[in-house]
């Protein structure tokens, strides 16, 4: 039987999954994931009543095999497009008409996690959760995955990695694996910048009204780059409540990563009241936060470096590989690399 490791389980991993599941159904496919869910940084909480999306904030309609994927091929039920534009903001806080009024912005009623359940709910793959991996080992033409807990996973014909570039890159320093492919998609790897976001969740017993989903910062010149109303999103928020997602800008978020998180709270929302004009917002009801130190890649990882690791039956893959910070960018680079890999295989 052909057996593939998976570690991580992002959306580019489920989207690979889901396409080896059926282009190779012999195989057995396992997956090692270091949270207690999937799909990485599509990621959703839930307070009570409320659903919101707390790292990506929806799917864009870039990508036609995405849009086919999510509308036509998943089921369907309770896929959510926010019809409310994004506008922007400049240094001062400035609010102006902006962007992307016409495109669609999906997400699930139950929250974007719904990627990664949906697709890998569709295969027999094995998710391990809370399973760190620590040392990769090329034994031969198979690899084993050993985790921080001493147990090892494999052997497998392929292996995928979809952790963030850094993490990737660290995996790779550790590997007991004496090939040039190693070093050089490593070095690749630890090339690829990435932004680090910091994010607050402000919840009040009471209704926004504001003729937008979202503000963006495109500029980023303001402490705040990004503020969204997860009540745009149908089934995210009861009527008469308001959730914000407020994420700072990249600057901030580095500045102010290990400092008290009720701090960095009460701060961003502050600031977020100022932006929306609303003394008010200052005071949320209840709050929630997230830092995210390995958020977006400002870059792609230069691609030969990828095609030699693959030769040796290794596969990097998520939006650092696919060179745009995208969910649809990721999950169209998990089919893509999914293929790749059934047919090698």
């Amino acid at each position: 039987m052909t057996e593939i490791g998976v570690v991580g389980a992002g959306a580019a991993a489920a989207a690979a999954t889901y396409v080896l599941d059926r282009a190779v159904p012999s195989a057995k496919v396992t997956i090692l994931e270091k949270s207690r869910g999937v799909c990485g940084r599509a990621a959703t909480r839930r307070r009570g009543d409320v659903t919101y999306d707390y790292g990506a904030n929806y799917v864009k309609s870039d990508d036609e095999r995405v849009v086919e994927l999510l509308t036509e091929t998943l089921d369907s039920e309770g896929l959510v497009d926010v019809t409310d534009p994004i506008y922007t903001f400049d240094a001062e806080g400035t609010v102006s008409e902006g962007r992307d009024a016409d495109d669609h912005k999906w997400t699930y009623e139950s929250g974007l996690t719904q990627l990664a359940k949906r697709l890998l709910g569709e295969t027999d793959a094995t998710v391990h959760n809370s399973t760190r991996a620590e040392t990769l080992v090329r034994d031969g033409e198979r690899w084993r995955v050993v985790d921080t807990d001493g147990d090892e996973g494999g052997p497998f014909d392929a292996l995928l990695l979809n952790p963030p570039a850094p993490q990737t890159a660290a995996l790779l320093r550790d590997a007991e694996w004496d090939d040039r492919a190693r070093a050089t998609l490593a070095d690749a790897a630890e090339e690829v910048p990435y932004r680090t976001i910091w994010t607050a969740i402000l919840g009040y017993g009471f209704e926004i009204d504001r003729p937008y989903y979202a503000l963006v910062n495109p500029d980023r010149d303001h402490e705040v780059g990004w503020i969204a109303r997860e009540e745009c999103k149908a089934g995210h928020v009861p009527d008469g409540e308001s959730v914000l997602v407020v994420q700072a800008n990249p600057g901030w978020s580095v500045d102010h990563y290990d400092d008290d998180p009720t701090e960095n709270v009460a701060e961003l929302a502050d600031l977020s009241a100022d932006v929306l004009g609303d003394a008010g917002l200052a005071d949320p009801e209840w709050t929630d936060h997230q830092g995210w130190r390995y958020a977006l890649p400002d870059e792609g990882v230069r691609q030969g470096a990828v095609d030699d690791a693959a030769a040796a039956d290794l596969y990097a893959l998520g939006d650092w590989v696919a060179g745009e910070a995208r969910l649809h960018a990721a999950l169209r680079n998990g089919l893509d690399t999914g293929e790749q890999v059934a047919y090698s295989l």
